[in-house]
């Protein structure tokens, strides 16, 4: 008895260990960041882990006031492009997840194992032939031109988390609303799309982090720097402030808050829709 109570604070000792390790891993470049940004430069170059003395703030108030970058105008094409992104897959992810859940045909398992295959090929592979496709269509310097190749490597993820989740809403809800004259999209809208708002949230905040981190794609599409996105404006920004790491590092954090924002406000429906299932019948 006492050698599985030893054994069961042994684990849970590195268990906090390994935690901390990460917390401190995740927290140490984020408090660099958010301090150096209320640094001078030589008060960065003389501690740059201390806390800044005085604290200055005309960093973040020049790039707020677009004295410095164009952080407002980087800020709203992050935003377009990562709440299409968000609607798209929502709506191609549902209409093709509860079809694979729920309608029977031969091709069902053929047409998920081609979906799943989707995981192995990386976007990399496809950089030559998305970039002939895109300059084809003429979605070069587009909004779209960035959107639709977000989703489609999306695709493979959102199906297979929304579909397990589609699968265990029971069947006996839809022979009943059958018999209640209900069809298979009158079904999808009034019952699987409510039962199933945890996992819909979860895909929408993954899928507009993916959007928001997103470096290669706009760096392939966009060449007008009035349609950067905020890691484009990053890129760009560090190459004409190369020795000013103050204003980069202010740059960095206020790049990183709306996204760290949703995030924490959100984490909820995260951990609900990876963890929780449907209601069981």
């Amino acid at each position: 008895m006492r050698t599985m109570k030893a054994q069961n604070r042994l684990m849970a000792a590195i268990k906090y260990f390994v935690c901390a390790i990460m917390l401190l891993v995740i927290a140490v470049p984020l408090y660099i960041s958010v301090m150096g940004g209320f640094k001078s430069m030589g008060q960065l170059r003389a501690s740059p882990m201390g806390i800044p003395a005085p604290f200055l703030a005309n960093q973040y108030l020049d790039l707020l006031s677009g004295k410095q970058g164009a952080f407002w105008r980087e800020l709203g094409n992050s935003l377009i492009i990562g709440f299409g992104t968000v609607a798209l897959v929502l709506v191609v992810c549902t209409l093709a997840a509860y079809a694979l859940a729920r309608i029977h045909f031969k091709l069902n398992g053929l047409i998920y194992g081609y979906f799943q295959l989707g995981l192995l090929f990386p976007l990399a592979v496809a950089i030559l032939p998305l970039y002939l496709q895109l300059r084809t269509f003429g979605l070069l310097d587009k909004y779209m031109g960035v959107i639709l190749p977000q989703v489609a490597f999306q695709i493979a993820m959102m199906v297979m988390l929304l579909r397990g989740f589609i699968k265990g809403i029971p069947t006996e809800l839809e022979e009943a609303a059958a018999i209640d004259g209900c069809n298979r999209f009158g079904f999808l809208f009034t019952i699987i799309v409510p039962l199933s708002t945890p996992i819909l949230a979860t895909v929408g905040i993954l899928a507009l982090v993916a959007s928001w981190n997103n470096f290669f794609t706009p760096l392939l599409v966009f060449n007008d720097q009035k349609r950067f996105t905020l890691p484009l404006g990053v890129m760009d920004f560090m190459g004409q402030h190369a020795s000013d790491w103050n204003m980069i590092l202010a740059f960095l954090t206020l790049a990183m808050v709306p996204a760290v924002i949703l995030y924490i406000a959100c984490q909820k429906y995260i951990v609900a829709g990876l963890t929780g299932g449907a209601i069981k019948g």
